[in-house]
Formats: structure tokens, sequence, C-alpha cells
């Protein structure tokens, strides 16, 4: 008897053992899903915090892109007329000194309406027995030549008061790729650009005068 109870009360020690040992595993555990818990609910604040400021960041990027965009158009059409406005008036000196002529008239901005059509031209400069009709670029791209292409096809009908006088095709702009110039040479176009002497013809020892 005296050995089943000890072997008893080494059970009960043993059971006691394991529950308490059970017990503060359970409670490791409470406690560590508890902060796992606590943590994503954190996570999950943090998260949502960001998405709202990501939000309210590409709200600020569109809003800033808008502006910009605004902006930017502004600019380009206040560049196009600064160009024509620096070009313009320093044209006379440059073709009195490439060829000798005295400029006898100047015009910025000719539009006129023929039969439903609308044309503008930005610079024309008569000068002896030539007219010189000349498109400005703030930056001259090539799909502007096609343009300016059809435009002098119709300068006549638009203009018939300069039928006397020979056309003299000019593309303008502050700096012209190598590209550019090279495809104006081959249709024997003039092209003017801002250099050393205020405005330069860059090509007039290949292209001169008709």
């Amino acid at each position: 008897m005296e050995e089943v109870a000890e072997r008893v009360s080494r059970l009960e020690e043993v059971l006691e053992e394991f529950i308490r040992t059970v017990g503060i595993e359970f409670s490791k555990l409470y406690n560590s899903q508890m902060r796992t818990e606590a943590e994503l609910r954190a996570f999950k604040e943090e998260m949502r915090a960001f998405k709202e400021e990501m939000r309210a960041f590409k709200e600020e990027m569109k809003a800033f892109k808008d502006e910009m965009n605004k902006r930017m158009g502004e600019l380009a059409r206040r560049l196009g007329t600064v160009v024509e406005d620096v070009v313009a008036p320093g044209i006379p000196y440059a073709i009195r000194r490439a060829f000798g002529l005295e400029v006898v008239e100047l015009s910025l901005r000719r539009r006129k309406r023929v039969r439903g059509r609308e044309r503008e031209y930005d610079v024309i400069a008569v000068a002896g027995d030539y007219v010189f009709v000349i498109d400005v670029k703030s930056r001259y791209r090539r799909e502007y030549l096609g343009e300016f292409e059809e435009m002098l096809l119709d300068f006549f009908e638009y203009f018939p008061e300069y039928k006397g006088l020979k056309v003299v095709p000019v593309i303008a702009s502050f700096n012209f790729t190598e590209e550019i110039i090279n495809l104006a040479t081959r249709k024997r176009w003039l092209v003017v650009q801002l250099g050393g002497e205020y405005l330069e013809f860059v090509n007039k020892d290949q292209v001169g005068l008709p």
C-alpha cells in the first residue's frame, strides 16, 4: 500500500508540474498572441495612414502636374511671340549683311482668310526683287518643314500683291539641328539663327538667292 501511495504521490507531483508547465506555456502563448494581434492592429493602422498619405500625395502631384502644364502652355505661347519679336527686328540687318539688300517692308504675323481657309505667316520682308517669307519657331522640328512647304505653295494666293517678286523661303529659330539645316538646304531654303552677329544665315553659301 505504501508503494502504491508513493506512486500516487509522485504521479500527483508530476501532474501538478505538468499543469503548471502547461499553464506557463499557455500564458506565454496567450500573451504572444495578444501581442501579435496588437501588432497587427498597429500595422493595419500604419498601412491605412500610409494609404491616406499616398492618396493625398497623388492628389498633390496631379494638381502640381496640371499647374505645370498650364504654365508650360503659357510659356510656349509667350515664347513663340518672343521669338518673332526677337527675330523680326534683326532680319533687315541680317539681309543687308548677307545679301547687300535693304528691307523696304517688314511685317509680322500676317494673317489672311481666302475662301474659308486661313493662313498666318510669321514674318514677311521685302528687299530688292525678293520677298522673304520667314517661318519662326522657338524650336524647329522636322514636321514643321512640311507645314511651311504647304504655306509657301499658297503664298501668292493669299498675298497676290507680291506676285512680281521672287519668294525666298526662310526658317528661323534660336538654334537648329544639323538634320534640319541639311533638309532645308536641300529644299533651297535659307536658315537663320542666333549667332555671333545676332542673326546669321547659316547656309547662305550653299543656297543663296533664287
